[in-house]
């Protein structure tokens, strides 16, 4: 095997190397000529020429003694998780051209930190929220339970805990869908399928899910839409995200209301507009709604987690498209979802 060279060695035989073709270019002259004068300038050239040498093998160890310090001192601090790490770049040479690698090298496992970190963080929150929202409806759930079987109630009154005990566990199994959902979206389990398809087809998917419960609070509903619209979309997903614009429309309307679905091509998205007569939504709440769990004061008396807004940005956002909101507080709602008209890659 092949011991590696040390540089002092290099040194060393390069030294040896010139000492040997000197020695031999000075028999060869000696012995070719008898003008001290050539032989005088000779020796005086050879000399220089070694001492240039010198210098110029200690300049060279200097400036790579200096670059494995500068190199050392980098690495000790990227080891060690410094935060502001300093990188000596100079340019066009080739320490430079090191350290700018290594300086992209320390920007790329800083960034991973960062995502290491933000992914922990939202672990965190979404642990918190969930223990939250679940709180209530299991406390609840063990009240009626225990009440259940330690007193002897009227049919009616029993009754009455049986339905109130299978709201609590319908509130449980749609928080846990959406949990589902959710983490899934999140942590990327779920890729979206874009591909060009009848958007049509996808407003109607969504309002099927609403036509009973509009139905039943007497809400009219109309849709505005052309049957051969062709955009790039995930049909199951944007349909999700439709279908729970749509379902609080559909809660937070009055009996008697109307919700309006109009679509719409731009030049570069699709508009997509759902307007309905419900209470509205305060202009201070507008960045709010769409936060994991949140719900407005004023509405916890109607069935609900907060997770539907929430779930439905992350679902366009993910198709390259973005939702805005304008409302007027008892004059209703009108959510616009955009979906680029070409396919995001």
């Amino acid at each position: 095997m092949k011991k590696n060279l040390s540089t002092n060695r290099i040194y060393i035989g390069v030294g040896v190397a010139f000492i040997i073709c000197t020695a031999f270019f000075h028999i060869i002259l000696f012995y070719n000529t008898d003008n001290r004068v050539i032989r005088g300038a000779a020796i005086i050239f050879s000399l220089l020429v070694l001492l240039l040498g010198i210098l110029l093998i200690f300049l060279l160890k200097g400036k790579l003694t200096a670059f494995s310090d500068s190199l050392n001192a980098c690495i000790d601090d990227i080891v060690a998780r410094k935060e502001d790490v300093t990188f000596d770049l100079e340019s066009e040479t080739l320490t430079g051209k090191f350290n700018y690698k290594l300086q992209r090298l320390y920007e790329i496992m800083q960034s991973g930190k960062r995502q290491v970190q933000e992914e922990k963080q939202s672990i965190q929150e979404m642990i918190s929220d969930i223990s939250h929202q679940v709180k209530t409806p299991v406390t609840n759930l063990k009240m009626y339970n225990s009440t259940l079987l330690e007193r002897r109630l009227a049919p009616e009154k029993e009754l009455e805990f049986h339905m109130l005990m299978e709201s609590q566990i319908n509130k449980l199994d749609f928080l846990m869908q959406a949990m589902v959902k959710m983490s899934r979206l999140e942590t990327g389990v779920i890729t979206l399928s874009v591909s060009p398809a009848p958007i049509y087809d996808t407003v109607g998917l969504a309002l099927a899910g609403i036509e009973r419960s509009a139905e039943k609070k007497q809400i009219g509903v109309t849709v505005s839409c052309d049957p051969g619209l062709i955009v790039p979309h995930d049909k199951k997903w944007t349909a999700e995200a439709l279908f729970n614009i749509l379902d609080n429309a559909v809660k937070y309307t009055p009996t008697g209301g109307k919700i309006s679905v109009a679509v719409e091509r731009w030049e570069m998205a699709t508009k997509i507009d759902i307007a309905d007569t419900g209470r509205g939504i305060p202009e201070q709440h507008y960045a709010q709604i769409f936060k994991r769990f949140y719900r407005e004061d004023e509405v916890h008396d109607i069935s609900g987690v907060g997770v539907g807004l929430y779930l439905c940005r992350e679902i366009i956002s993910k198709q390259g498209g973005y939702i805005q909101v304008k409302s007027e507080v008892g004059q209703g709602s009108t959510f616009s979802v955009f979906l680029p008209n070409e396919r995001q890659l």
